[in-house]
């Protein structure tokens, strides 16, 4: 487990763009949704799912995206990389019910009228829920990104992952704010 957070560090630094080049002039500095999709990417790599159809060995792994997409062409850096056999694929704006097929739900912020519905939507559906507005994971995200020193943080909501039968490893949330009691 200590050598897959290794590798998910490693990772940070090769696959955001800028984030190792040296030179005389100032590098590049990925930008915050830059950040964000690495961490997704990752993040799938931390998390276990039950067995399931929904976890078929070379099934796509569906990261989807609800609302408002700030991540641009950022989230497209993740697109067909693999993690446990299968490959990711992105869904933009699936339907307003159920996602099916989702194994990651990324919850815009222009969704905040409507995250309580969406997440109870979501209730025995074995998807990983993200977002990134503040009062997200109270309100059942399990995981949810911040602001911090103008680092992106994220904070883990351990009892939504649990409801949702996935486990996040401890190397994960011993990085995180945990937010409610596990």
């Amino acid at each position: 487990m200590f050598l897959r957070f290794i590798s998910f560090i490693v990772f940070i630094l090769s696959v955001v763009p800028g984030a190792r080049e040296a030179s005389c002039a100032e590098p590049r500095k990925p930008t915050e949704y830059e950040v964000k999709a690495a961490y997704i990417y990752n993040f799938a790599k931390f998390v276990e799912w039950p067995a399931g159809k929904s976890q078929v060995a070379g099934a796509p792994l569906n990261v989807c995206v609800v609302g408002r997409d700030s991540f641009g062409s950022a989230l497209d850096a993740i697109e067909g990389k693999v993690v446990g056999g299968r490959k990711i694929q992105l869904r933009r704006n699936p339907p307003q019910q159920v996602p099916g097929g989702c194994a990651i739900l990324f919850i815009s912020g222009s969704e905040s009228e409507q995250v309580g519905r969406i997440v109870a939507n979501l209730d025995n559906s074995n998807v990983l829920t993200i977002g990134d507005t503040e009062g997200f994971a109270e309100k059942g995200v399990m995981i949810n990104f911040f602001m911090e020193e103008k680092r992106v943080r994220f904070e883990i909501n351990p009892r939504a992952a649990g409801r949702a039968g996935l486990r996040i490893s401890s190397n994960l949330l011993k990085l995180a704010r945990i937010v409610g009691s596990p």
